[in-house]
This record gives structure tokens, C-alpha cells and sequence, in this order.
């Protein structure tokens, strides 16, 4: 793996000395098997050690790594015959958003999120998965229909945030996300939300009001990203890791603090390193929520929806 984080560096080591163990042992016939286990126990107990005492910057970094699983991987491990749809009806498509059709368990959903890219090309193709307006207003266009034929929707967030570009703010950044959130409140069918990556502000909301809210276990969710609010409160961009200590962005900080309703642990090491079983993981919860969901009377599902984002925050006079 090309990206390696500082932290991962003497796990990395220690992998490559056992590789390079493996194969001398081969290339001379010999028996080094003692030793190779020798070497995996201790790699075993220094990933555990060092995935246990991750600081909010190190999850940070781990949200944003270009090889964890993206929405189009979520939605080709999880469902069935997906059909992308494109367009918000408007003004054009947006890859930094994707969406369609696609079944789970043979049941009809509508599933959409963020989309990332792998390389330098995708990403900006993908706009670094910072959709435009008319992103998230291909979006509302799929949640409306997914109502208008009683399909449940599901949603992927990995995003820094809504794009916030001359263009964008011109063709209306903010009444987009705010008519999405407005009609996500109120959306007649069962929706569900997973944070995979970054949950980057307004441009996280956009897609992120649900009756149930998941995160992957290193995943974040703010109000702004730890160098924003760095470069606001200290006017110095490079204090993002002292940001993010106190900005309670972690999926366990946000559990705690009653705006998310489970995590999804990621395997040890991290998502960017067990794609597979970390996409397994997210359609367990999925598909058990969405069962739970689906056998709740509307009017109980959008009452519960109703009291579940007027219950958040305290307030003091």
C-alpha cells in the first residue's frame, strides 16, 4: 500500500520483515516457521496496541485515507443490481454525488452518497466528492421518487464538505441542502444513514437526516473540518490535530453525544486495509436496521424520526 500513515509505519516494518522471512525461508529450505510466529504474534499485538489509542487526528487522517471503501464499493458489495440514475432534472449531473436503483435482499431501495475518488484523475472528475447543488438535488430527486413508489432509501456519507465555489453559491449551494433536509424530515418511507468516511458539515446533512445513523468506527462527523476551525480560532491551519482533539468528531465522541444510533467497527487496521469485511459489516447493520424499520406503522416511523432530532442538543435559558 502506497499511502501509509506514520503510525501504521512500524506495523508496515514488521509485515515486511516477515515477508522477507517467508521468502528467504523458501529460497534456502528451511524451517523458520517458529520464527514467523514469533513475528506475527508481536505484529498482532503492536496493530492491536496502536488501533486502540487513536487520537480524533489520527481518525482523522484514517476517514480521509484514499484506500478506504467509497460509496460505489459499499453499494456493489451490499446490493443487487444496481442501476445508477443521473441528473437533477435541472442543470446537469454530478459525479461527486451517485445515485439509482438497486435491491437488498430482493427488496427495491434507492441508494446514494458521496463519491471519492482513487487517484488524482477521479478525484477531480468527482470534485473530491464535494457535490454542487445540483448533486444534492439529484438527490432530492431520488428520495422524492423513492417515496412517490414506497422504496426505502439508503445513504453514504464521505464528504469535506458542500462545495463551496463561486458557481456553486450562485446556483443556490444552500437552498439545496436546506430543501433536502426539509424533505428528508418528512420523507414517508425508512431511510438510513452511514458515515464511511467524513461527515463534513452542511454537505453531510444534505444527505444525513435518517431514522437510524450509523459510522464506521473511524469515521468522523463535524460542524467543519479540525483546519477550519484551527485557522478560525488560532489563525494557524497547521494546529488541525490540537483542533480535532476538542472538536468530539469521533465516532465514539458523537455516539456519546446522542446523534448517531450505532458504530460499525472496523476490522483491526482499518477499513483502507479490510475493504471486503468492512463492506460486509455495513450491509449486517443495514440490512438488520432496514428490517426493523420496515416493520414500524409509517405514522410510529416518522413520529420516532420527529422526536429523535428534537431530542438533540440541550438548551439553557
Amino acid at each position: 500500500m502506497s499511502h501509509k500513515l506514520d503510525f501504521e509505519k512500524p506495523i508496515f516494518e514488521l509485515e515486511e520483515k516477515i515477508q522477507g522471512l517467508r521468502q528467504f525461508a523458501e529460497d534456502n529450505d528451511l524451517d523458520l516457521s517458529a520464527e514467523v510466529r514469533k513475528l506475527e504474534d508481536k505484529v498482532s499485538e503492536l496493530r492491536r496496541e496502536t488501533f486502540s489509542g487513536l487520537s480524533a487526528w489520527d481518525c482523522v487522517r484514517l476517514a480521509r485515507h484514499p484506500g478506504r471503501p467509497t460509496t460505489l464499493d459499499f453499494i456493489d458489495g451490499i446490493f443487487d443490481d444496481f442501476m445508477e440514475l443521473k441528473g437533477d432534472r435541472a442543470y446537469s449531473d454530478d459525479p461527486a454525488m451517485v445515485g439509482g436503483l438497486a435491491l437488498l435482499d430482493g427488496v427495491p431501495v434507492t441508494v446514494l452518497g458521496h463519491q471519492k475518488g482513487r487517484d488524482t484523475l477521479e478525484n477531480i472528475r468527482r470534485n473530491f466528492g464535494m457535490p454542487h447543488p445540483e448533486g444534492y438535488r439529484k438527490a432530492l430527486r431520488l428520495m422524492q421518487q423513492a417515496e412517490k413508489f414506497g422504496r426505502p432509501v439508503v445513504t453514504f456519507i464521505d464528504t469535506a464538505g458542500a462545495y463551496c465555489g463561486l458557481g456553486a453559491e450562485e446556483r443556490g449551494q444552500g437552498h439545496a441542502i436546506a430543501s433536502n433536509l426539509i424533505a428528508m424530515a418528512g420523507l414517508k418511507v425508512p431511510v438510513i444513514s452511514v458515515v464511511i468516511g467524513e461527515g463534513g458539515s452542511g454537505g453531510a446533512l444534505g444527505i444525513g437526516v435518517a431514522d437510524r445513523v450509523a459510522m464506521l468506527s473511524s469515521a468522523v462527523y463535524s460542524v467543519i473540518s479540525p483546519e477550519g476551525l484551527s485557522s478560525i480560532l488560532w489563525k494557524d491551519a497547521t494546529k488541525a490535530s490540537e483542533a480535532a482533539a476538542v472538536m468530539k468528531m469521533t465516532a465514539r465522541d458523537i455516539e456519546a453525544l446522542g446523534v448517531i444510533d450505532a458504530i460499525i467497527e472496523e476490522p483491526l487496521g482499518g477499513a483502507h486495509r479490510h475493504q471486503a469485511e468492512t463492506v460486509e459489516a455495513a450491509g449486517k447493520w443495514i440490512k438488520q436496521t432496514l428490517g426493523e424499520l420496515r416493520a414500524m406503522p409509517l405514522e410510529t416511523l416518522l413520529e420516532a424520526r420527529y422526536d429523535k432530532y428534537r431530542g438533540m442538543g440541550q438548551y439553557e435559558g
